[in-house]
């Protein structure tokens, strides 16, 4: 049954997830801290995210990091300071793993149902409605929230307690990470080595490297198109998450450093707000 939500966060994710939204008939009130990013969407803009809150009683976030998402809250015109009593915000930025506990205390303070739902998965699958997402919620909330969620994933994982999704979802883009910057140093080994790039990427695919990450990416890594899906600034962030997580364990990640090491080094080039896939250029250049 479609009803009025709101957004908050129009990025490249955040607005795929919207128009997936629009298209199954929801009415969309959205907040962008640019509100130029709301053209083309068929949806209300508001000047604030406290705005979006008097309107909807069901919210979406989607932002690039837990400082966003604090803002978003706890700002004088922010979420917390107009939701109604029994509203539902539905988060799907990934979080710190300490932070989203916070979040989880202040919309409890507040009588505002808090779904933490980190995605896996990007602008593709996000219009298709084809997300993964791993979501940590009260039975409550977790029914409430999951019409909306069904409407943009393929998967839904639950874990039983607060944080344990965040944990999941940083755990996940090690992998993810890990992979992007493994297929780039193939590419650059192989044309190092005289094997035509779409050769080797056929070969690739029908061997080893014949990943979920290697099907998203094969084309930017054929065509050199770097236009951001996911980007490496955003990479380098849940890396850098992972590795506070990984250090409050007392459990390294070596492999995990070295990813983020390299998509440092990307941001460094000038690739920051391109696709992940573009670490292939720094890998290129040895």
């Amino acid at each position: 049954m479609s009803t009025t939500l709101g957004v908050l966060g129009l990025g490249n994710l955040g607005h795929a997830i919207a128009e997936r939204l629009a298209g199954r008939g929801h009415g969309l009130i959205a907040w962008n801290r640019r509100p130029g990013r709301a053209a083309g969407l068929n949806a209300t803009v508001v000047a604030t995210p406290a705005d979006v809150a008097r309107a909807a009683d069901v919210l979406l976030v989607n932002v690039r990091d837990s400082q966003a998402v604090h803002r978003i809250l706890a700002a004088d015109d922010g979420v917390l300071a107009a939701a109604r009593p029994g509203a539902l915000l539905i988060d799907t930025t990934t979080n710190h793993p300490e932070q989203v506990l916070a979040f989880h205390a202040a919309c409890a303070e507040h009588g505002v149902a808090y779904v933490e739902a980190p995605v896996a998965g990007s602008v593709v699958p996000a219009r298709n409605g084809a997300l993964t997402l791993f979501v940590s919620a009260d039975d409550a909330a977790f029914g409430r929230a999951k019409p909306v969620l069904d409407e943009l994933a393929a998967t839904i994982v639950r874990f039983p307690e607060p944080g344990q999704a965040t944990r999941m979802k940083l755990v996940n883009n090690l992998v993810l990470g890990g992979l992007m910057a493994l297929l780039g140093e193939a590419v650059a080994l192989g044309e190092a080595a005289g094997l035509d790039r779409a050769r080797l990427l056929d070969a690739l695919e029908a061997g080893a490297g014949n990943t979920g990450v290697l099907k998203a990416k094969k084309q930017k890594l054929l065509s050199g198109d770097w236009s951001p899906h996911f980007s490496c600034d955003v990479i380098h962030k849940d890396l850098g998450y992972l590795a506070d997580l990984t250090a409050s364990l007392h459990h390294g990640s070596p492999l995990g450093d070295a990813a983020r090491a390299l998509f440092a080094k990307a941001i460094e080039q000038g690739h920051a707000f391109e696709d992940f896939s573009a670490v292939t250029e720094v890998l290129r250049k040895g």
